[in-house]
């Protein structure tokens, strides 16, 4: 069988060109086009030089993404991706969206979260959202995946086994994460800058981050009813990763151990969810590189509360590796082809 032609739009941003580098590896697809506003008109490698003799591929627009490839992948900031879907999905193609132009259910959220409006509401009709763990069964045969955040990720990966089993307090849950400089893109920023970010440490878009509806959505619906969440996060000054700790009231009844049965159970048969072991604490420095999800739990006795601590790379599982999860699901490949990668140590 021939490999499957895919191509990036937006190859030249962070999650752009992770994407290009884990596909370069994936044995069933062929990168056929990559595209930049940018940097059109350029090889690639004069961009980032490690892919010199690797990947010289001239970069293009997004028309010719669209129609030399079979599969293509939006990395693109939110509000562009609208019509790029409608010429993939018209032409019978899929299209997998890393921006947030279709994550969200209620156009009054993303009107109220990202100010904008839905210009093609048939679009957000089909679109498969999917954290692959907790959405796997409706991405088989999508033509649109709307691949989800990446704080959201890590957040809704640690959680999930307690929502769908309903046992949170209402309104008890705060979330506390913390994530790398790429996750604020290669846009220039100041908070992002050398001076600015080294020897540094704090929290930004306190109670206000983008993500914070899109946390709720997911956990809603594996609730079965409403939930409302503090949501503030935090610049690392380290390139990538994410560790979300997060602290909740549990119903009556639920210690640690059955905690952690419960865990088990949930993602026994997970490949990228490690569970780690009694006393151990999630770190970022153990996922980098790789699309594995570390979870560690914990109990505090004198307030009753769990805490849960999530970590993945936020360039990885929370963005380029997840897509090519979607990708692997939506075409009937094996999920896991082209992302069995070991975590270094250092």
């Amino acid at each position: 069988m021939d490999n499957i032609k895919v191509g990036v739009i937006g190859a030249t941003g962070y999650a752009g060109l992770e994407l290009v580098r884990l596909l370069l590896g994936h044995p069933d697809v062929k990168v056929e086009a990559v595209s930049s506003v940018s940097f059109e008109g350029k090889e690639i490698s004069e961009v980032y030089p490690q892919l010199t003799g690797l990947f010289d591929k001239v970069l293009t627009d997004d028309i010719q993404v669209v129609d030399r490839c079979q599969v293509i992948f939006g990395s693109l900031p939110h509000g562009l991706s609208e019509p790029i879907a409608r010429r993939c999905v018209d032409g019978g193609k899929l299209f997998i969206d890393m921006g947030a132009d279709f994550r969200l259910k209620k156009e009054s959220d993303y009107v109220q979260w990202y100010g904008g409006s839905y210009q093609d509401t048939a679009l957000h009709q089909m679109a498969v959202y999917s954290i692959p763990e907790l959405h796997r069964s409706l991405v088989p045969g999508a033509k649109l995946i709307a691949n989800p955040g990446c704080y959201v990720t890590s957040v809704c990966l640690g959680l999930a086994p307690l929502y769908q089993e309903k046992i949170v307090l209402p309104d008890s849950l705060i979330i506390d994460a913390k994530s790398g400089a790429t996750g604020a893109g290669r846009g220039l920023a100041l908070n992002t800058h050398y001076t600015e970010c080294n020897e540094a440490f704090a929290p930004y878009k306190v109670a206000a981050h983008r993500h914070t509806p899109e946390m709720e959505q997911v956990l809603s619906e594996l609730n079965g009813a409403p939930v409302t969440l503090t949501f503030v996060p935090h610049l690392l000054a380290v390139n990538r990763g994410i560790v979300s700790t997060m602290y909740l009231s549990l119903a009556d009844g639920w210690d640690e151990d059955k905690i952690r049965e419960l865990y088990g159970q949930f993602y026994e048969k997970e490949r990228f969810v490690k569970l780690l072991p009694k006393g151990a604490i999630a770190n970022l420095k153990n996922v980098k590189y790789s699309n594995y999800c570390h979870i560690s739990l914990h109990s505090d006795p004198r307030t009753g509360r769990l805490i849960v601590v999530s970590t993945i790379d936020n360039m990885v599982k929370g963005a380029a590796g997840q897509a090519i999860q979607n990708m692997n699901l939506a075409l009937g490949l094996r999920e896991e082809t082209g992302l069995c990668m070991t975590p270094p140590a250092f």
